[in-house]
């Protein structure tokens, strides 16, 4: 694993080893970048199901303003914290070591909008999909233009529509797909 683009590209990250992750894959991670592009710069990131920490750090790299990793498991976010120690970017970078929720909530309770919020749970925890995306249909953490980004397998049905959030893209690369999330118009 290693960085894709940014301050810190091409530095390698440690992997996952004996830890049971599902690191987004290098080729995955630039797709997701390169269809953000620029808006990362100076954007408030939040990483949730952080793992290795790869995709925050990417965001970090490419110059987002703030990136929080959400990781329950302590050897992960251990894992994650030793990333991050490793690039020396632990001025911008916190990580949450909490549930999800949990640690959204800590997150709405700072009064935080997010600009772009990425999540990937476990594949064989499929109601932490549901949950989080209707947690964050009814939170105020997602800023008016920001974007919620969900990786999953290609044939997993997601709504297209919640109360507020709306998918507004649905992108396929092998058996992973992204769904793109925005506020919708009239929310």
């Amino acid at each position: 694993m290693r960085v894709i683009a940014g301050i810190h590209r091409s530095r390698r990250l440690k992997g996952p080893g004996k830890l049971r992750l599902r690191p987004t894959s290098d080729r995955l991670r630039e797709t997701l970048f390169n269809v953000l592009g620029a808006a990362i710069e100076d954007s408030l990131f939040v990483d949730l199901y952080a793992g290795t920490g790869a995709i925050g750090i990417e965001a970090a790299s490419r110059g987002a303003r703030e990136v929080i990793l959400v990781e329950l498991h302590k050897a992960t976010a251990r894992l994650a914290r030793g990333n991050i120690d490793a690039l020396g970017i632990r001025g911008n970078v916190e990580v949450v070591e909490d549930d999800t929720l949990r640690g959204l909530e800590k997150l709405a309770g700072r009064h935080l909008l997010a600009d772009f919020i990425f999540l990937d749970p476990p594949y064989e925890k499929s109601g932490e999909y549901l949950k989080v995306l209707e947690y964050l249909d009814c939170a105020r953490l997602v800023a008016p233009h920001g974007i919620v980004i969900v990786e999953h397998r290609d044939n997993m049905e997601l709504p297209g529509r919640f109360e507020r959030l709306e998918r507004t893209r649905l992108l396929g690369q092998g058996n992973v797909a992204l769904s793109f999330y925005s506020l919708a118009a009239a929310a």
